[in-house]
């Protein structure tokens, strides 16, 4: 038997079987109820010479002001509660723009997977801290006994103010520091089983103190306890590439593969989903971020479409 038979014999009994189990996971999803939102067009006002590029990060901080991170220059960007642009902030200072977060005292954070650096800024955007070391992609700088990173994804706050990070696209891991920055641990490596990862895109903390990781090539969700042991998974909710943790405690996620928005319970439930491909008002491309608001509005970042969407409740 030749190689090409044995390569047709092998695609003719797999295809069938991904087909089905694709066509499954595609009809799960839109089984979904519906969460009933409609889009805001045009709520962000931007400068005349201003344009987003590739959208890949937004948030929150306690005044309701929108923050922007996008692949473009300048690259972090601030508006007000009404979508009116307010400043810019750290030009200069990144490479790829990826993940953003702000902490409960409105400091800013970003992880930046062109420069492997995680960065912390005061409310008023002066540079607070440097986790990694720019332009140096790894796990541990021997020399220096000092913790790497390599593509770090996202930045998630515990209750004492310690800072887990995705780390990431070439790490495969979750790393714990003190709220000073200092390492404490990590857990996690490149696989499938419970604990490791493949592509930790994502993460966040609740109220109780777990962690939850958008393990996002693996297509689920682990949740950790706050010393990285493992607790379950959830590996009916598409693919998360962005998590976010409502103010009344549900999690919200992006699913950048099927371009949907769910609202989930804590303990997994999917509540409803929302949303579709394409380039039209409520559409999305390749969504990447998703932040909540008071008022249950919902924005989302998207990388295909360079914009950031504002979704209310209908």
């Amino acid at each position: 038997m030749t190689k090409r038979t044995r390569r047709l014999i092998f695609i003719s009994v797999l295809l069938p079987v991904l087909l089905i189990t694709g066509s499954s996971a595609l009809a799960q999803l839109e089984d979904l109820p519906p969460l009933h939102y409609q889009p805001v067009p045009g709520f962000l006002t931007l400068p005349p010479d201003l344009n987003f590029g590739e959208v890949s990060g937004v948030a929150l901080n306690s005044l309701g002001h929108i923050f922007v991170f996008h692949r473009g220059s300048p690259s972090l960007l601030e508006f007000d509660s009404d979508g009116h642009f307010i400043r810019s902030i750290g030009e200069g200072l990144f490479t790829k723009s990826h993940g953003l977060r702000i902490d409960a005292v409105d400091n800013i954070w970003t992880t930046d997977v062109g420069a492997h650096t995680v960065l912390k800024f005061s409310p008023e955007g002066q540079l607070l801290m440097v986790l990694g070391k720019k332009g140096m992609a790894g796990e541990w700088w021997d020399l220096f006994n000092y913790p790497l990173f390599d593509r770090p994804s996202d930045v998630a706050f515990g209750k004492d103010g310690e800072i887990y990070i995705s780390d990431g696209y070439g790490n495969s891991r979750v790393m714990k520091f003190d709220r000073e920055g200092n390492f404490i641990k990590t857990w996690g490596s490149k696989g499938t089983a419970p604990g490791e990862f493949d592509l930790p895109h994502s993460i966040v903390i609740d109220a109780a103190g777990r962690v939850y990781v958008g393990d996002r090539s693996n297509r689920r969700v682990q949740i950790f306890d706050s010393e990285g042991n493992f607790i379950e998974e959830w590996t009916h909710i598409g693919a998360p590439y962005g998590l976010c943790i409502s103010p009344d405690n549900f999690l919200f996620l992006a699913d950048g593969i099927n371009n949907r928005i769910l609202k989930l319970t804590l303990e997994g439930k999917i509540l409803g989903a929302f949303g579709q491909p394409g380039k039209g008002s409520g559409q999305l491309g390749l969504a990447h971020d998703i932040a909540v608001g008071p008022g249950n509005e919902i924005y989302v970042a998207e990388i295909l479409n360079w914009r950031v969407q504002k979704f209310v409740p209908r």
